[in-house]
């Protein structure tokens, strides 16, 4: 049976902006937890996580700058489903895109022969960086090398994003409604939030949660694969994705996954579920003829189907749990 929705909760506030009330949570937590028999979370046999990637002001609000289309619909399935669900979930584990302003994918990084900045989304490629169309501001040697890495790599060509997710900035936190259902679990299930970093170093971009897209620069080192955290998660018996964007950072952390589970046993990317409406796909820039490589919606699609392909679950928030 799924449990009711909190008193405190509004739907209709999930795209807004406000301090979560630690206080009206905590007192709604014990009552909650006693009327509906909420056992602590150690006492699970069926360990499940729910891992939320970059649930954040800067992706979720509408006026942010990196705001995806249909996140507020996806963070309030979400949220509503991490509600009901909460005597099922043992352990809930963020992300938080974390940035400075000097980072190779900001305007500020990058300059025109006359100095100036390129625009948000503009593409550059390596072609870019070798006629000089643009020149990194900061460590050209290492920045023509991470857009040939990239390139290389089939991914993506290096997309100049807006400033978002800057640390200390309104953008970088949690969106409030989210913020409080993770409170409202901890309480509920005596369970410490986990909270993960990512993103922060300048010469990389970061969208996978457990690793930089590319890892070493120059013969050193820019970010390597986080296994403490994917042990931890794949340590439950589920791991329940969902986030922003599916074109981004969830497809990135989910290929990481599938890459190795691959090499470990194919088997465990039975334990991941996705949530396939609970995460939407960034608007791909204004260009005719557009490349494929920045068709964001066709590639979310496709990353979707290659996960359920090899064995990942894709469900629906409406989906029972137990």
């Amino acid at each position: 049976m799924d449990l009711p929705l909190p008193s405190f909760y509004e739907p209709s506030a999930v795209g807004t902006l406000f301090i979560e009330r630690g206080a009206v949570v905590a007192a709604e937590a014990t009552s909650y937890r006693d009327k509906w028999g909420i056992a602590p979370a150690a006492e699970d046999t069926l360990r499940i996580a729910a891992f939320g990637i970059d649930c954040q002001v800067g992706f979720c609000h509408p006026q942010a700058s990196l705001f995806v289309p249909g996140a507020v619909e996806d963070m309030r399935r979400a949220v509503e489903w991490l509600y009901t669900n909460l005597r099922h979930l043992t352990t809930l584990y963020f992300s938080l895109d974390t940035h400075g302003v000097y980072q190779i994918f900001h305007p500020a990084w990058w300059a025109d022969a006359d100095g100036v900045h390129p625009p948000p989304f503009t593409p550059i490629s390596v072609a870019d960086v070798r006629s000089g169309r643009w020149r990194a501001v900061h460590h050209q040697a290492e920045a023509l090398e991470y857009c040939e890495k990239l390139e290389e790599s089939g991914k993506y060509v290096l997309t100049v994003w807006p400033y978002h997710t800057l640390l200390g900035g309104t953008s970088h936190a949690l969106m409030p409604a989210v913020m409080e259902a993770a409170l409202f679990h901890a309480l509920c299930r005596r369970q410490q939030t986990h909270i993960e970093t990512k993103g922060s170093h300048p010469l990389t971009e970061s969208y996978s949660v457990l690793a930089p897209e590319v890892r070493e620069l120059g013969g050193a080192s820019v970010g390597g694969f986080n296994n403490e955290l994917y042990q931890a998660l794949l340590d439950h018996d589920r791991v329940y994705v969902f986030g922003e964007a599916s074109s981004h950072c969830v497809l990135s952390t989910l290929t990481d996954m599938l890459d190795r589970v691959t090499i470990e046993d194919p088997s465990l990317a039975r334990k991941i579920y996705i949530l396939a409406d609970a995460s939407s796909p960034v608007t791909p820039p204004p260009l005719d003829p557009l490349p494929p490589s920045l068709d964001f919606p066709a590639l979310a699609a496709a990353a979707l189907a290659r996960f359920e392909a090899a064995g990942m679950n894709v469900v629906l928030t409406s989906d029972t749990v137990l």
